[in-house]
């Protein structure tokens, strides 16, 4: 039996190469004091600005915006490092995100079901908050936590834990859905069943050995749920 979902935010419920590339090219371009600048910027972040997307290793897939920070201050001398990460938990919050499918009626659906539904993400908490509303789907979410709110960051399993916690749900009746290892490392530490999906950057090799199912995208959770529950 499952009784609560609790999803990573950034290639999970949005397509981490479309909302993210926005970001990166605009802040980038923002910060560049030219083209060779911002290039090498994208570089230590991994950002390939030609494609619009990012190496596997990059700071940016599963990482803060502290994280964020420090790999992008030794480019920016003079500029402190608390003010760059609110800077860059700024721009993220203003960044249109593009759904990994249309959410208001999955999340609905899934909730019909009598599933409690969370969100825990490496982004901070406020623009994940923005993100999460612009696209009308707080009401719809029973928990929502980033790096920031005080559990820790994944692969810790402090979010993942907090979410069963809050709803008094059996971690074990839980699955945590996630593009990255980081969020299938979370999920696992905190005892729920474990469920990857392909909008991120990872692949289904890199994913598959720490997932009980590997799916194109959350969309397919539904007909997962009735194999699952049978």
């Amino acid at each position: 039996m499952i009784d609560g979902i609790v999803f990573d935010k950034d290639g999970t419920l949005f397509d981490f190469r479309v909302s993210w590339g926005r970001w990166a090219e605009g802040f980038l371009a923002g910060l560049a004091r030219d083209e060779n600048h911002a290039g090498q910027m994208a570089e230590a972040i991994g950002f390939l600005p030609a494609e619009r997307s990012f190496r596997p290793d990059s700071v940016v897939i599963a990482a803060t915006a502290a994280d964020i920070a420090a790999t992008l201050l030794p480019h920016l001398p003079g500029r402190d490092l608390g003010a760059l990460r609110e800077a860059i938990d700024e721009a993220a919050a203003g960044v249109a995100m593009a759904e990994a499918v249309p959410l208001v009626p999955l999340l609905t659906a899934l909730r019909a079901r009598g599933l409690r539904l969370g969100v825990a993400t490496n982004d901070s908490e406020a623009p994940a908050r923005a993100h999460l509303a612009a696209h009308g789907l707080t009401g719809l979410l029973d928990f929502i936590a980033g790096y920031d709110s005080g559990y820790g960051p994944k692969p810790g399993p402090g979010m993942c834990r907090a979410f069963a916690v809050s709803q008094g749900l059996e971690p074990g009746r839980v699955l945590m859905v996630g593009d990255s290892r980081h969020d299938l490392e979370a999920g696992r530490a905190a005892g729920m069943r474990t469920i990857a999906v392909l909008t991120g950057i990872a692949t289904a090799a890199d994913l598959a050995p720490l997932a009980e199912a590997v799916l194109p995208d959350i969309g397919a959770l539904p007909a997962l749920l009735d194999r699952l529950q049978a």
